[in-house]
């Protein structure tokens, strides 16, 4: 996992609009930032997102990971979201990976956005998976008379019929993206989606008769990103942020992120709503059922400060392969068979264990410039980004403001009328939605993004073919359309 260096408060990002291709940039370029940054305002949000403090859920994390499951009481203020199962959290974070490539971990990103080049164009074309293809990237491809140059590798965990993604013998992954082996369940939808092709490149084969390498690829991956883009439509933007703002969007055009010649990623998006999801992320999770000694189920913290064994850590660290880290995905999404666990409600609290993060995410922890609190990290990041505050983005989008009374944690800060855009996301979902979906700022800003990113990319079913439904089969081999969803894509991969 990527280790990161002194978080850099002396960078003021321009104002500007910028729209070339390859760049971060901004939506409300013309917005002031929420607050300067000051001594004062600095050690304000140390505070806000200090642990212990009022985005600290105060988990009962000494109760261990089977409890924090099974117990609610444990986790009193951090309760499950019933819109939402588990899988969705990490999805979200595979997705993240997927749009643009930035070498440093997902939950540490320190940089001036009109200054940092992507290193990938911003879409969502799975480019983490695929890498630069079979002859930009053959290490990933399997070069046997089996796989004839066009599937992906995998390699077994040690554990008959589960994988894990390829690794050299440091035991480094080999994968399109070295973020999707930060934590264990992230590494295992990698997993999933290289099967996923794999079983589309049989069924190429199989079902359209198509035979020559080439051709096969081509088909396969098309058949791999069009029905991830549908998911991501209709199941995980519809489920994250209403179905009516998504097909407000699909029918009337975006209105707040618009670009000239190529996308780009806007900082309100990156910085503020599209980490909604920390707010989701359970302190434990069930990650198999029979990965332990004996045949039971494998519990684990998400992060531990300090993972024990590191060829097999005690947490759900990536980084490594033994026989019992897989995942059985009943536990994250929905199968029906009474498995699955929800994740978290989108709100301003955040599970303990992300106000402690291990040393292979943020190196040498400093309390203030370096702090291992994911929440400090996040709401520092305001600062060197001049992000507006959530009430002048709600009033640039001619919607509904909240009430200082629904900020009043911040009151004593001076923060509860001009908030950084992040906090003010998380809380807008809780009182607009209960938490169970994001709010009109928050809604808006993603839709428009992950819309506007496919109908940014000439390859994408938005562009070429808008009235495509999805061909591959589903759970229900009788239904079709809208009725593909994630398990759907697991069941194809054969990995569920």
């Amino acid at each position: 996992m990527a280790r990161h260096g002194v978080y850099p408060h002396d960078i003021v990002p321009a104002k500007s609009k910028y729209f070339d291709s390859g760049r971060f940039g901004r939506m409300f370029g013309g917005l002031p930032a929420f607050a300067s940054d000051t001594p004062e305002i600095r050690a304000a949000l140390l505070d806000i997102g200090k642990a212990n403090g009022i985005m600290d859920a105060r988990d009962k994390l000494s109760e261990g990971p089977v409890n924090l499951i099974t117990n609610p009481a444990l986790s009193a203020k951090n309760p499950d979201n019933p819109n939402l199962t588990a899988g969705f959290t990490f999805l979200g974070q595979f997705v993240d990976h997927d749009m643009t490539f930035d070498p440093t971990s997902s939950l540490e990103r320190q940089a001036d956005p009109e200054q940092i080049s992507n290193f990938r164009t911003p879409s969502l074309g799975l480019d983490n998976v695929y890498g630069a293809g079979p002859g930009g990237s053959p290490h990933l491809y399997d070069q046997s008379a089996a796989g004839q140059g066009v599937k992906m590798l995998l390699e077994e965990t040690g554990t008959a019929g589960k994988f894990d993604v390829p690794r050299n013998s440091q035991r480094v992954a080999l994968i399109g993206d070295p973020r999707n082996d930060e934590n264990l369940i992230v590494n295992q939808l990698q997993v999933a989606f290289l099967k996923f092709h794999n079983a589309a490149v049989d069924y190429v084969k199989t079902k359209i008769k198509l035979k020559a390498p080439d051709q096969v690829f081509a088909e396969a991956q098309r058949l791999v990103r069009w029905h991830y883009q549908w998911i991501l439509i209709h199941e995980f933007l519809k489920k994250t942020c209403g179905e009516a703002v998504v097909n407000d969007v699909l029918e009337n055009g975006r209105k707040f992120y618009k670009w000239h010649n190529e996308p780009f990623i806007p900082v309100e998006f990156s910085v503020a709503a599209y980490r909604f999801g920390h707010s989701q992320i359970r302190p434990s999770y069930r990650a198999n059922f029979t990965g332990n000694p004996g045949g039971t189920p494998f519990f684990a913290m998400i992060f531990t400060p300090t993972p024990s064994d590191p060829l097999d850590p005690d947490d759900l660290s990536g980084g490594c392969r033994a026989p019992r880290r897989f995942i059985d995905w009943p536990t994250f999404f929905d199968f029906g068979d009474g498995s699955v666990r929800q994740n978290k409600k989108i709100d301003a609290t955040l599970s303990s264990a992300l106000f402690k993060l291990p040393g292979s995410v943020v190196g040498n922890p400093n309390a203030t410039t370096n702090p291992a609190s994911l929440a400090q990290r996040n709401l520092l990041r305001h600062l060197t980004f001049s992000l507006p505050s959530g009430q002048r983005v709600a009033k640039a989008m001619s919607l509904p403001v909240l009430a200082k009374g629904d900020l009043s944690t911040l009151a004593e800060y001076g923060l509860d009328d001009r908030t950084p855009l992040w906090f003010y996301i998380l809380r807008e979902a809780a009182v607009v939605e209960n938490g169970e979906r994001l709010g009109p700022v928050g809604a808006r800003i993603v839709t428009e993004v992950f819309l506007g990113l496919m109908e940014g990319d000439s390859s994408s079913y938005l562009s070429q073919d808008p009235d495509w439904q999805p061909s591959l089969p589903c759970i229900d081999s009788t239904l079709t359309g809208d009725d593909f969803r994630m398990i759907d894509l697991l069941r194809f991969a054969q990995v569920a």
